[in-house]
């Protein structure tokens, strides 16, 4: 199983906001944003893994700027990290103005994907090579995520994560 890079996962979905997606005061529903980040961080776990994924988490969701009606999203999304059958996937959403063209970034997301075959099992998946700053920063930061939620899971002790130790030493 060969390395990858991120930009061999990338996967941008653009689209926009319809009337039946937005809250009374005309805004973006919170959970259409969240279905489509699933189906972007979907793929770009299924181009790294090349196999059936499954969501395991949603690790974070920052919603940052309203999104108006009528509203060019795109939702760019990467894999951050492999482990062994698991992939974090970092995902950047971006909303067009209307007038000038200019993107501004609105909300960000990292979800989790598992590697299965046709029986839910999992499966390995191959290492990821990150190669720009951004990339190295966000490969660096996952297994720190990754520690932290295995320790409030219960299933690692705070003892063993090296990684969220080395942040207070």
């Amino acid at each position: 199983m060969s390395a990858k890079t991120p930009k061999e996962s990338r996967t941008v979905v653009t689209d926009l906001v319809l009337p039946s997606e937005t809250n009374p005061i005309g805004n973006m529903f919170g959970g259409e944003l969240l279905a489509r980040m699933d189906r972007a961080a979907s793929i770009a776990a299924r181009r790294h893994s090349r196999r059936i994924v499954v969501t395991v988490s949603v690790n974070h969701v920052a919603f940052n700027k309203m999104i108006p009606l009528g509203s060019v999203v795109t939702v760019e999304a990467n894999v951050s990290r492999a482990f062994k059958s698991s992939m974090e996937i970092f995902m950047d959403v971006w909303i067009e103005d209307r007038e000038s063209g200019m993107r501004s970034k609105a909300n960000e997301a990292i979800y989790t994907f598992v590697a299965v075959d046709e029986m839910g099992n999992t499966v390995p998946v191959p290492e990821l090579i990150p190669e720009t700053k951004l990339e190295k920063e966000r490969f660096v930061a996952a297994l720190r995520r990754k520690q932290l939620s295995l320790v409030l899971a219960g299933k690692m002790q705070p003892n063993e994560a090296t990684e969220l130790k080395a942040l207070f030493s």
